[in-house]
């Protein structure tokens, strides 16, 4: 079978999916993950082939416009930035995904990109499932991740939630236009479309584990949580010389990262880093990623990316965005989390951290200091009960198989096409 993987965004929301597209294609599927071209040595050695979006996410993000995202000081603002700021580059990513449409027998629709590549599928008489990373339909038992943590009861919840799958529609609607101008697919109102794939019960996938976030109750059939898809780290994956130098010259140190999260002031990020590690005295693995993390000391040695698998069993605790992919590596290594949020469902995250009690609590980005990060790395390292509870956890995504669920999914749909 012919599947395309469709997503767009930060390396968190494509990493996943080449941990599920190698097992697609270990399962005998030819599989093509269509992304942005930053992304294409993701894929080396998984036995996924690569289709390119257009845009570069990163540039964006350190862009006037990407930047202006850290000004806005809740959930809603940044969501409504974050929209106008995709839906400028949606249009120039119509041709690519219905050119890997059209070569596809089955498409896959990442969260970023449901709404249109639903619509591409349907236009093409392509099955499709959509394969999402956050639970992004509307539920009475919390509020929408992208929205925050503060809950606005049962109703306001689930209202909350279909305001964000309408904000996303909105992201596509020139480019849904698009579709029959420049394609010959019939046109057709995004919203519309969404109404009709939730009656006809369109199966979803969620890429996260139940054990984190149970499957909500009032959920209607065909959403389902498959467990964590792992990115693809490839055979002989190892990491850099001088890093595991560091790591037996002395006790584990922290990792501390961002991913793919920016920051306004990296240096002074660096700095408060430095002086909590020294505060707490831990050492330290610094990543770069898209902040521009740095720091140049004996007790401190700064990396660029490296398998999360790989590095993270290692770590005494890891400090992190608490992004959706993120937050599984920590919970799959079973060290303890200090979650830092920066912006979207990363709160939603890093709550579900401290709920399930591999963290001491959440440190928001903007309240980052020595003294507030000094004081949660000693209680994440040095009580036990966190580590305890974060291998418990381990240990038991380790018996879970996220793949097999979508595997058999697509036979089904394959059985009905």
């Amino acid at each position: 079978m012919r599947i395309a993987v469709m997503t767009a965004g930060s390396r968190g929301d494509v990493a996943p999916y080449t941990g599920l597209g190698a097992g697609l294609a270990r399962a005998g599927h030819e599989v093509t993950l269509v992304t942005h071209e930053v992304f294409a040595p993701l894929v080396a050695g998984s036995g996924v082939r690569f289709a390119t979006l257009p845009g570069d996410p990163r540039a964006e993000l350190h862009s006037p416009r990407g930047r202006g995202l850290h000004r806005s000081r809740n959930g809603a603002a940044k969501l409504l930035r974050a929209v106008a700021l995709a839906r400028r580059l949606a249009p120039e990513m119509t041709h690519p995904l219905v050119r890997a449409a059209r070569d596809a027998d089955v498409v896959l629709a990442g969260g970023t990109v449901a709404p249109l590549a639903y619509a591409i599928a349907e236009g093409l008489s392509r099955p499709s499932m959509g394969l999402f990373l956050q639970p992004l339909h509307g539920t009475r038992e919390f509020p929408p991740p992208m929205l925050g943590t503060r809950s606005a009861g049962p109703l306001g919840n689930r209202l909350g939630g279909r305001a964000v799958v309408t904000a996303v529609d909105h992201v596509f609607t020139r480019a849904a236009r698009a579709l029959a101008a420049e394609h010959g697919l019939p046109a057709g109102r995004l919203s519309a479309a969404r109404r009709a794939r939730e009656r006809r019960g369109w199966p979803v996938w969620h890429g996260f584990s139940e054990l984190v976030v149970p499957r909500p109750r009032d959920w209607r059939p065909g959403l389902e949580v498959s467990g964590y898809w792992w990115p693809h780290d490839g055979a002989g994956s190892r990491l850099p010389p001088e890093l595991e130098d560091f790591l037996a010259a002395g006790p584990a140190p922290v990792y501390v990262g961002l991913g793919s999260a920016t920051a306004p002031d990296p240096g002074r990020v660096s700095a408060d880093v430095v002086a909590a590690l020294r505060a707490a005295g831990l050492r330290g693995v610094v990543q770069r990623g898209w902040a521009g993390l740095s720091a140049a000391q004996d007790d401190v040695i700064t990396i660029g990316e490296v398998p999360h698998s790989l590095l993270f069993p290692r770590m005494a605790a890891v400090v992190h965005h608490a992004g959706a992919g993120t937050t599984g590596a920590a919970l799959r290594a079973g060290v303890p989390s200090v979650p830092v949020p920066v912006q979207f469902d990363a709160h939603f995250w890093a709550a579900r951290l401290v709920e399930l009690g591999t963290a001491p609590g959440v440190l928001p980005l903007r309240r980052l200091g020595p003294a507030a990060l000094g004081s949660a790395l000693r209680e994440a390292v040095r009580n036990p009960a966190y580590r305890e509870r974060a291998r418990y956890l381990a240990g038991r995504l380790a018996a879970e198989d996220g793949v097999a669920p979508v595997a058999a999914a697509l036979e089904r749909l394959a059985a009905r096409a």
